[in-house]
């Protein structure tokens, strides 16, 4: 079985992830990426934005707030992942692509949401 997405390359507007590149917002969960995610308001993240993954089988969440770190993530977000024991990282995209790529290298399984603008 390969083992969990890779991201090589993080810029304003971009992602590459296993040599394919994205130009709208991703989530990278261990089986895969889903491209072109849009949440209910374009700056914010609401509970309903990511209910279809709270159940997923991970170790942390990380969450990546654009290039300048412009999105919110609401309290509620990080109480549903917390509450089943997932660790939860905020940051900037690029901050966020770093701590990703640090933990899939040790093995950890994670589920992460890239906002790649603003």
């Amino acid at each position: 079985m390969a083992g969990q997405p890779r991201i090589e390359f993080y810029d304003f507007g971009l992602i590459v992830i296993d040599g394919k590149e994205y130009r709208s917002d991703v989530i990278i969960t261990p089986r895969g990426v889903v491209s072109d995610w849009w949440r209910i308001e374009g700056h914010r993240l609401q509970l309903p934005d990511v209910r279809d993954y709270l159940l997923e089988d991970v170790d942390i969440v990380v969450i990546g707030t654009g290039y300048d770190g412009l999105m919110r993530v609401d309290e509620d977000v990080v109480n549903a992942f917390r509450r089943r024991g997932i660790e939860v990282f905020i940051g900037k995209s690029r901050e966020a692509v770093n701590r990703y790529e640090e933990e899939v290298a040790r093995g950890r399984r994670v589920l992460a949401f890239f906002h790649l603008t603003c």
